[in-house]
Order: structure tokens, then C-alpha cells, then sequence
């Protein structure tokens, strides 16, 4: 009985993972046509009408008026923030190291879990941790230097840090909606933030290419709506801190899309870094899980 829910999650997190792997790639793609402002308020101008057709279908309920302020900043920390620092941090840095530089998301994540939402955290799990940050930074090493990194790489760790805040918050906060109500009002409000971007976008979207307009496109469906409903799933049926560690399957997995899309090719040490974070992840799931399996998910 208790299978079915363990199948449902991890399939979801699968989903989650080649959704925000893709992510990087398709913001590469997008940045050759698209100011990093115009970009991210055009992939959520996509993902907030997606959702409002997906909304009006299954018929979402309205919002608290008391809980306008934490939709609002869920919005700024998930969508708006985030989305900001990562596409002008991407500009100097390659979608494969920015989808490692991401995924300091995790340590982020396990310290919230751990002081402010007193999740239990394992000495097994912190060894994971460490690892998986180990790999990431012999990864980013072996892509171009913390050197040239600079400004860029710092804003790409903001984004990870903003999108641990929105993780530890909506996770706290997620019996008051379910899944789907908070995603979508978490897209919409932080779209409205986005909304100081209209100027110029218009021009840009007509003059920009076809692939560039698809990748776009591509970006607003699946990692910017799809995937935040998948997550939200995940982070309702799990502890936070494990589920964000597998997190960690997203560089690997955005290196093997670049290189086939982007003709990237990751150095020796790239690899080196890739297999340390799988070696990670592999060693903290065969560590037996004693999360009880909620009763309603039986």
C-alpha cells in the first residue's frame, strides 16, 4: 500500500528534474534574442496563461485576503527574484555550470530545514550534502574558474539562495492550498512583480527568432508552470531537506541536454565533478528512509 505513493513521488521528481534541466539550456537559447528582464517576464507571461486555463478547468478556489502578503512574497522569491539574478548571472556563465552553481539550492534548503523548520537532519545526510557540493565545485572548476565566474556565478547563487526561501516557505505554509492553488498564485503574483519589464518587450519578441521564441515558449509550459506544480507535490509528500538533495541529479542531467543542443562539451574535470554528485545522491538513497508514509496516501 504503501508503493503507490513512493512511485507517484518519485515520478514526480523525475519530471521536476528534466524540467529544470532543460532550464538553463533554454535560457541560453533565449538570451541571444531577449534581455535577461524581458526573458524572464515573457517566459511567465506564457506560464501564468497556461496556469489560468489550467485554473478556470479545475476550477482553483480565491485566495485569503490575509494571505495576499505571503503569495506576494512567495511570487518575489520563487518567480521574480529568482528568474531575475539567474538570467543575468547566465549571461557570463555556461548552461552547464549554471545549472551546478544552481543547486547550492540544497545546502540552502538542509540549513533552513534544519534551524528554522526543525527538520531532523542526520549526520549520513550532511556527508551527502558536502559531497554533492564538492562535485559541484569541481565541476564549476573545471568549466571556466571561480575567477571568471565573478559577478555572474554570485548572482546565480543568489537565485539558489531565493529559491531555498521559497522551497522552506511554501512548505511551511502548503496546508493552507493545495498544490495547484499555490503554485498558481504563487506564478501569477510573482509575474505581476515581473511586470516593470513590459517596456520593450513587444519589439523584442517580434524581432526575435523562431527557435529563440520556442525555447521561450518551451520555458514558460514545463519548467516554469509544470514542474513548480510537480515540486509542490513532492515538497507536500516528503521531508524537505531529502527531497531538495535530489536536486542534485539536475546538473548531470542539464550538462548531457547542453551538450546535445548547445554542442557544449564538459572538460575531464566537469566529469569528474558530474560523478562525485551522482556518487553522492546514489549514497544517500540507499540509506533506509524512516519517513512514515502519511496515512491519507495510503
Amino acid at each position: 500500500m504503501n508503493t503507490r505513493p513512493s512511485v507517484k513521488i518519485a515520478l514526480a521528481a523525475i519530471f521536476v528534474i528534466l524540467c529544470w534541466a532543460y532550464s538553463p539550456i533554454g535560457i541560453h537559447i533565449g538570451l541571444k534574442a531577449y534581455e535577461p528582464g524581458h526573458l524572464a517576464l515573457m517566459r511567465f507571461l506564457i506560464a501564468s496563461t497556461f496556469m489560468a486555463g489550467v485554473a478556470s478547468v479545475m476550477r482553483i478556489s480565491l485566495p485569503r485576503l490575509k494571505d495576499l502578503p505571503l503569495l506576494a512574497v512567495l511570487g518575489f522569491f520563487a518567480v521574480s527574484l529568482h528568474h531575475i539574478a539567474l538570467n543575468y548571472g547566465q549571461q557570463g556563465v555556461s548552461a552547464g555550470a549554471a545549472s551546478v552553481l544552481a543547486q547550492s539550492t540544497p545546502l540552502f534548503s538542509t540549513l533552513l530545514a534544519h534551524f528554522a523548520l526543525k527538520d531532523r537532519v542526520n549526520g549520513w545526510q550532511w556527508i551527502c550534502v558536502l559531497c554533492g557540493l564538492l562535485g559541484a565545485a569541481v565541476v564549476v572548476t573545471g568549466d571556466r574558474g571561480f575567477g571568471e565566474l565573478d559577478a555572474h556565478g554570485l548572482l546565480i547563487l543568489l537565485a539558489a539562495f531565493s529559491w531555498s526561501l521559497y522551497f522552506a516557505l511554501q512548505k511551511h505554509h502548503a496546508h493552507r492550498y493545495d498544490g495547484l492553488t499555490m503554485v498558481c498564485y504563487t506564478i501569477w503574483s510573482g509575474t505581476v512583480l515581473l511586470l516593470v519589464y513590459v517596456p520593450g518587450l513587444w519589439s523584442e519578441a517580434q524581432n526575435a527568432s523562431t527557435s529563440a521564441n520556442l525555447a521561450v515558449l518551451i520555458l514558460g509550459i514545463f519548467p516554469s508552470a509544470l514542474a513548480y506544480l510537480a515540486w509542490a507535490y513532492v515538497l507536500a509528500h516528503s521531508n524537505v531537506s531529502r527531497a531538495s538533495i535530489s536536486l542534485y541529479l539536475i546538473p548531470p542531467t542539464a550538462m548531457l541536454m547542453a551538450s546535445l543542443v548547445l554542442s557544449e562539451r564538459p572538460s575531464a574535470m566537469v566529469i569528474v565533478g558530474t560523478v562525485i554528485v551522482l556518487m553522492s545522491v546514489l549514497a544517500l538513497n540507499l540509506e533506509p528512509s524512516k519517513v512514515a508514509v502519511p496515512a491519507d496516501e495510503v
